[in-house]
């Protein structure tokens, strides 16, 4: 009998199972995937957003403005990337200089640095903004992660200290008894696994109206699946832009954004089209058109020519319009982290924070765990100085072994990220925690090594561990040819 089980391993689900177990209480963090972060952390722009966004009064404003003040500390904390680059919103006419004036207010009224520069300053700051940017607003506190980075830290520190992972799950029923839940999951080989546990958490995306359906028999809220697509552009030794680039929100979102990330790349998207299929990730031409079309507007030179890889993820719409973050009303010890759209990621930690402490807080005792272990960071061989590298690879000759040549990851590294607290089972898996795969050959010349790697430490057989990575298909090569784009 668990006291908590969470339904989903996204960043919510992630960062309440780390959260929970700081607290002597028995936690499982489940999802149907194979890996942690196959939803839509593995598919969004990556952006810590600062707050100035979201209408006045939601869940989204208050916790978005919660959980930008939170991140950089829980960055440091677990030894993952972030980066304050800031944030242009660019108005391209007179009514959307009129929208920056509203949204400079709304941001002035919540606490956020931002000022509007006019055309000449900013060109100054980002020299490759579109002709037709007639001034922007500064928000100098919008910052980039990694997201999976953060949800897979987040999670081995939660299994360092006692939490079950449990993949390959899915939930397929769901019966309220006297004292808590019983929940049917099945495993990827067909069986059946009975958990119990005291309460429930739905943080299950764009399936959490169905999770919540089966423990109610209805649900009050529906999700709508609202697909993005992006491109991943090469990275370049001087890059296109310093800081994201959204163009003037409409009723649509904030719009195709141009994004850096950590690692040197140019992500550039979404598109936002609702979608009845929610597996429904591939890329289509009018979706990836649009995107080229809209990115025009208020970035030029954009380099397409140099697109390494497109992709697309899928957002969990509500009917609400809102993020929905409560107890169920009906279902007494089932909390809700659903519809978790944009600024979902950005919110994670805020929302977490507020499901332990008011919702879960309200029914247990959260009494601190005595010894609480805190994760090492991995080791990333080629931030190390020359002598750091020939030292290591005399102690162990697989970080002399290069697996991705475009990365410069060693086997040492991939041996690490199987082995780590809630290591890697799939090629995918490996590619989230040390990239090889990430980089200008798509995984052409380490793909076959990594999963070499992978068969020979678990025991499974290439077929088998094939299937599971054809599971986890959250980011894939589009359908598209993209010299024809």
């Amino acid at each position: 009998m668990y006291d908590i089980l969470i339904i989903g391993a996204g960043i919510c689900g992630a960062f309440l199972a780390r959260d929970l177990s700081r607290y002597e209480l028995r936690v499982a963090l489940a999802d149907r995937a194979d890996d942690i972060a196959c939803g839509a952390t593995m598919a969004n722009s990556a952006i810590i957003h600062s707050g100035h966004d979201p209408k006045p009064g939601t869940l989204k404003a208050r916790f978005n403005l919660e959980g930008s003040r939170m991140y950089e500390g829980i960055c440091r904390e677990l030894g993952t990337a972030f980066r304050r680059c800031g944030a242009f919103v660019a108005a391209a006419s007179p009514e959307e200089e009129g929208v920056l004036k509203d949204l400079l207010a709304r941001a002035q009224g919540r606490g956020i640095p931002a000022q509007i520069l006019g055309r000449e300053e900013a060109l100054l700051r980002e020299p490759h903004l579109a002709d037709s940017v007639r001034s922007v607003l500064d928000l100098p506190t919008t910052a980039i992660i990694t997201p999976w980075e953060v949800a897979i830290a987040l999670t081995e520190e939660a299994v360092l200290n006692g939490t079950d992972l449990l993949l390959g799950r899915n939930v397929t029923a769901i019966r309220r008894e006297k004292d808590g839940f019983v929940v049917s999951a099945q495993r990827r080989d067909g069986s059946l696994e009975t958990l119990r546990s005291r309460f429930l958490v739905d943080a299950a995306g764009v399936y959490a109206d169905r999770i919540y359906a089966m423990a109610a028999g209805y649900s009050p809220f529906s999700i709508t699946p609202k697909k993005g697509e992006y491109f991943v552009i090469d990275k370049e030794k001087n890059p296109l832009v310093s800081r994201v680039i959204y163009p003037t929100p409409s009723e649509k979102g904030k719009g195709v954004l141009a994004v850096p990330t950590i690692h040197g790349n140019l992500l550039i998207g979404p598109n936002s089209d609702p979608t009845p299929d929610r597996e429904d990730l591939g890329t289509t031409a009018a979706g990836l058109a649009y995107v080229r079309e809209k990115i025009s507007k208020t970035v030029r030179d954009i380099p397409f020519h140099k697109v390494i890889r497109s992709f697309a993820g899928l957002r969990s719409s509500g009917s609400t319009q809102d993020f929905i973050v409560e107890e169920a009303r009906d279902v007494p010890g089932l909390f809700l982290a659903a519809a978790i759209e944009s600024p979902g990621l950005t919110s994670a930690p805020a929302i977490s924070r507020y499901i332990v402490e008011e919702l879960i807080g309200s029914h247990i005792s959260l009494r601190p765990r005595k010894e609480y272990r805190k994760r090492q960071p991995p080791l990333v061989f080629d931030a190390l100085s020359p002598a750091e590298k020939n030292e290591l690879i005399r102690k162990d000759p697989a970080y002399g072994h290069m697996v991705c040549r475009c990365e410069q990851i060693t086997e040492g590294e991939v041996l690490e990220a199987i082995r780590r607290p809630a290591g890697a089972r799939t090629i995918k898996g490996v590619k989230k925690r040390c990239r090889p795969g990430m980089g200008r050959c798509q995984g052409g010349f380490c793909e076959p090594l990594v999963a070499e790697i992978l068969c020979r430490e678990t025991g499974v057989s290439l077929p088998e561990l094939f299937y599971m990575d054809s599971q986890d298909e959250t980011i894939k090569k589009g359908g598209e040819n993209h010299e024809n784009l």
